[in-house]
């Protein structure tokens, strides 16, 4: 994202490869790193959900939830889908438990939860295809879902304070002012802002066009004066000093003149909000978190935060009714006996 040297150091950037190298897809990582038929296997599930309408989101998340398996399979040398029995599955479960990652510390139970779920559905559907006779891990036992916690929420100081920190005068810091914007303004998923192309963009209606969400739901979602009026100065002054391909369709791109990836504008954001003296835990959730309490607290509807957030469920969205103790407790001191000086 932008740095000090702003669109200055986007020159150095046109010709060399994104990241230092590029982006593999999850089939690809593997047949690096991985040999024999089990890494085929994965490859075909994958392709049977993307064939079935999953979203590019689901389907990623599945490959991810698998990358440490098949490496784990490839140290066990277990090479065959025919050679996993429950007890290896078994095996693979504590392994993860044990697991620590370069900080020292041990994957959250959520993460263990993402990669078991994973290889239970791939042996799941490797049973129903046929591939194999038996379902491996049909008897696993996942670790307990944690309780889900309140989600974290920025205050209006907290949200202006980040704004701040892009500096709008500059190309870079003007798409960056942008993205900003349109996670608050949203509450749109950090996936689905990057797989946003200009076409989903109507500045004339105000209105931005979120396809194949999370479970590949789509919807339309209004845009305020503020988020067009970002959205129109970067269109017009950034996008085009960025872009280096017509057909180039991604909403917004880096410096590289690409598509953003996720994992990347995660950290970003993060970095971005430790600069701004933020210590909350989270990076764009936090924005999306933000931008449905500040609606609930100014009265709006559960089922239309419903609708903007993109949840299958009311009982998804209904956790924000719990957030907003700063309006109860603004209630609550002004209406309850109890709190009246006598």
């Amino acid at each position: 994202m932008s740095g000090k040297k702003g669109i200055r150091n986007v020159a150095g950037m046109i010709n060399r490869p994104k990241g230092g190298r590029r982006s593999l897809t999850a089939r690809e990582y593997f047949q690096q790193r991985v040999s024999g038929s089990l890494v085929e296997d994965v490859g075909a599930w994958l392709a049977y959900l993307a064939e079935r309408g999953y979203s590019r989101t689901s389907v990623d998340t599945y490959g991810w939830g698998l990358k440490m398996f098949l490496l784990w399979t490839t140290e066990q040398t277990l090479y065959e889908a025919q050679a996993i029995t429950r007890r290896e599955l078994e095996h693979y479960q504590s392994w993860l438990y044990l697991y620590r990652q370069r900080n020292g510390s041990p994957l959250s139970i959520r993460s263990q939860l993402t990669r078991l779920t994973a290889v239970q559905r791939f042996f799941s559907w490797m049973n129903e295809t046929g591939r194999l006779a038996v379902d491996p891990s049909v008897y696993l036992r996942l670790p307990r879902k944690p309780c889900r916690g309140l989600p974290k929420v920025l205050s209006r100081l907290e949200i202006a304070n980040l704004m701040a920190q892009a500096n709008y005068l500059d190309p870079l810091g003007l798409r960056d002012r942008t993205i900003l914007e349109l996670f608050y303004a949203t509450g749109i998923r950090r996936s689905e802002l990057v797989f946003l192309d200009l076409f989903d963009i109507d500045l004339s209606e105000a209105t931005v066009f979120v396809r194949q969400g999370k479970g590949g739901r789509d919807r339309l979602l209004p845009l305020g004066n503020e988020t067009v009026r970002w959205l129109n100065a970067y269109l017009k002054k950034s996008r085009p000093r960025l872009c280096r391909e017509a057909s180039e369709r991604a909403l917004f791109i880096t410096g590289y003149g690409t598509r953003f990836n996720p994992g990347s504008l995660g950290n970003w954001v993060g970095r971005t909000m430790r600069a701004a003296g933020i210590t909350k835990r989270g990076a764009c959730h936090l924005l999306r978190h933000s931008c449905a309490t500040h609606m609930m607290e100014n009265g709006a509807d559960l089922r239309c935060i419903q609708q903007l957030l993109g949840h299958a469920r009311l009982d998804t969205t209904q956790i924000y009714t719990e957030v907003g103790i700063v309006r109860l407790r603004e209630v609550y001191n002004r209406t309850h006996p109890s709190t009246r000086k006598l």
